[in-house]
């Protein structure tokens, strides 16, 4: 593929709810460009973008996707994201690199959850957008409630530039509110202008006059001629199109099918003509507040996005160039890590296909493999002038799997594989729990760790079983107590003696371990006492006969016994340990779980289900904060135990409406009726891991 000059490329991201037909869509760009010779589709598992082994099992787009095409001399990146919740990171890191995000919207189900999603991030990062209302061909789909719809989530900016010619079964083109004229298609997805139907003409005029109001209010010149009869031009059409897209204050709103081929034109025409350009776009700006404008012969400057394995290749890097020009064979400078890169050829990606290019200018979006050291968020620069943007934060995960691959000897080739997935994607975290010694992959759903846990059989040929998740439980003393630890062997030979008397009480929360030497006149000699600590500690640590670790006790030694030829290191460790086992059998032990703070954004209509739901999961209200947009935040102190698959049922509870974030507040006390029963869990799974 040739370079294109920063002015005629465009970066768009195709966003949308799962199956409102974002991947057939890109698939009718590319075939309506002349990038395919073919269509391809979803079902059949042969689309350019939904190339992954898990896309074709799954027909969903789980990862984000490059795919450019060539129209009217211009350059259009097309990045196809995934629409399902479970893959929102990819999305969010697409929408950081384009220009202009394309909402697709069916024309059956309207706007779905994910839609609301992605609007609010596209809010966020200011960024342009506009809506293709897509499968205006199927049964039961309604532009014009498609459209209320769309005017009542996100307000009077919403404008329609093309109305549907036909309904479902009968749907067979579209009439252009800009030109006023109307346009059947063929099966090639070539137009024909044809007469509006005259039934059309009412509501052609009525969107036609809004549309042109909005476009004579945007420049007192137009009003002024529009306010003494004189129509604003198609070019003052298009100019006033551009500035309301780039200014995202006018959301055009284009009419089509995209497995029939239907509107694909009129929608690349917008894209090329009234879209942004990178030239259009603020600078990019750093950490410390540096810019950059968007020119080819500016300080090298781009964002990595995306990483991804290739089986020939090894690690692909995907990147938005902000400034100056990547080529091949040229140092680099990774301004996050403070390293030196060395880059091969540089290339785009067409779903899974590379096409070679000399160079990727300002503005542009590229590809280069097996770099070294970069990851997805990290900045590379020109080394004499280095500028660091800022990176792309990953959602945070809300789902824990404990996981243990099912060979033994396996466990190194799981680390692996499971830190390769990772830099692909960075919304997973892995983490070894010292406490319940699993290891536990945390993402943001069940369909999001089951894509991992089949690519990490896929591609690093490792099996893994989930194996049932431990909260992990800690103890504590109930009362105060007095305890002996005993041990003495003396029975021929080099014997062990070692006596310590100690005191225990239980602590406030929060205090920990504290140990006290009490020991006057020499009942055991200071080299020993250190051992006793020890042996306390390690004993403590343990769980003493409940594998959930003591916390928050005073350990008072005030007396013991020694012998000047027996006594040891290791016995004074016996001795410490089998006192505060005394300790724990005369004060009793009391089970504590890890209770964490809840915020759980909602619409307002869920929030009395949502509260009910907290309250049966022993959970504590808060309090309700109203955030606007008819949404609320509850929230409640909950155990953790209750909440550990609290992402799939809050997607439940809510059709995906919920989101929520956490963190951990303290440990509390566990119902004795309850402490009961996870004892009597812990001494079975111990039982029968021996």
């Amino acid at each position: 593929m040739k370079s294109y000059p920063t002015e005629n490329i465009r970066n768009v991201v195709l966003v949308g709810h799962g199956g409102s037909g974002k991947t057939s869509l890109a698939e009718a760009l590319l075939h309506r460009s002349g990038a395919t010779t073919r269509m391809g589709k979803t079902t059949e598992g042969n689309t350019v973008t939904d190339f992954d082994e898990e896309e074709i099992r799954r027909g969903i787009s789980v990862s984000t996707a490059l795919a450019p095409i060539e129209w009217q001399g211009h350059k259009i990146n097309i990045l196809d994201t995934p629409g399902y919740a479970d893959f929102v990171g990819e999305m969010r890191a697409a929408m950081r690199v384009a220009d202009l995000a394309i909402f697709v919207v069916s024309g059956v189900e309207g706007i779905e959850v994910q839609t609301q999603v992605a609007w609010n991030y596209a809010t966020e990062l200011q960024l342009p957008r506009m809506i293709f209302v897509n499968k205006l061909d199927r049964e039961n789909s309604s532009f014009r409630s498609t459209l209320e719809q769309l005017i009542d989530a996100f307000g009077k900016s919403i404008a329609p530039i093309s109305l549907p010619l036909g309904r479902e079964h009968d749907f067979k083109g579209l009439i252009s509110v800009i030109d006023a004229a109307a346009f059947g298609y063929d099966g090639s997805g070539q137009p024909s202008e044809e007469p509006v139907p005259e039934e059309r003409r009412a509501r052609l005029e009525e969107v036609r006059t809004n549309l042109l109001d909005s476009v004579a209010e945007s420049d007192d010149d137009l009003l002024e001629r529009y306010l003494e009869g004189t129509e604003p031009t198609r070019d003052d059409i298009i100019k006033a199109l551009h500035e309301g897209i780039d200014d995202a204050n006018m959301f055009p709103v284009l009419v089509g099918s995209a497995t029939k081929l239907i509107g694909i034109d009129r929608l690349a025409d917008v894209i090329v003509n009234a879209g942004p350009s990178p030239l259009d776009r603020p600078p990019i700006e750093s950490d410390n507040g540096e810019t950059r404008d968007s020119k080819p012969d500016s300080p090298m400057s781009a964002l990595v996005f995306k990483t991804m394995t290739d089986p020939y290749v090894g690690r692909v890097s995907f990147f938005r160039v902000y400034s100056g020009t990547v080529r091949g064979d040229m140092a680099l400078h990774n301004a996050t890590r403070k390293t030196d890169e060395r880059v091969g050829h540089v290339f785009t990606m067409r779903g899974k296909n590379q096409e070679q290019l000399s160079e990727v200018v300002a503005g542009d979006i590229g590809a280069v493999a097996k770099l070294t050291h970069t990851t997805t968020g990290d900045t590379l620069a020109d080394k004499s002038s280095p500028i660091e943007i800022p990176g792309i934060e990953p959602p945070e995960p809300l789902l824990p799997k404990a996981i243990a691959p099912k060979t033994k000897g396996d466990e190194d080739k799981l680390m692996i594989g499971l830190h390769k997935l990772i830099e692909e994607d960075p919304s997973l975290r892995l983490e070894r729990s010292d406490e319940t010694h699993q290891t536990i992959l945390w993402g943001m759903g069940d369909a999001h760790l089951d894509v991992i846990l089949h690519r990490l059989s896929n591609k690093y040929s490792v099996e893994v079983e989930e194996i049932p998740f431990r909260v992990p439980y800690r103890t504590t003393l109930r009362t105060k107590a007095e305890a002996l630890g005993r041990h003495v062997k003396q029975s021929g030979g080099h014997g062990q003696y070692g006596i310590a008397s100690i005191r225990t009480e239980p602590l406030p929360p929060g205090e920990g371990i504290v140990f006290e030497d009490k020991i006057f006149g020499g009942s055991i000699p200071n080299q020993w006492i250190p051992s006793v600590e020890k042996g306390v500690r390690a004993a403590m640590a343990e769980g003493i006969g409940t594998g959930f670790p003591m916390i928050d006790v005073r350990v008072e030694l005030y007396d013991g016994k020694f012998h000047s030829v027996d006594s040891s290191d290791f016995a004074f460790q016996m001795a410490g340990s089998l006192a505060i086992r005394d300790a724990a059998e005369k004060a009793g032990v009391s089970v504590l779980e890890p209770v964490w703070t809840l915020d759980v954004l909602v619409p307002e209509s869920f929030t009395g289900d949502i509260m009910g739901d907290l309250q049966k999961r022993r959970g504590i209200p808060e309090g309700i904060d109203t955030v606007g947009a008819g949404r609320q935040i509850v929230r409640a102190k909950v155990p953790f135990a209750e909440i550990t698959h609290y992402a799939t049922d809050l997607r439940s509870m809510t059709g995906g409406q919920g989101t929520f974030s956490w963190q951990f507040s303290h440990y509390q006390e566990v119902p004795h009726d309850l402490a009961q029963k996870i004892l009597e869990r812990a001494k079975a799974a111990r039982t029968t891991a021996t």
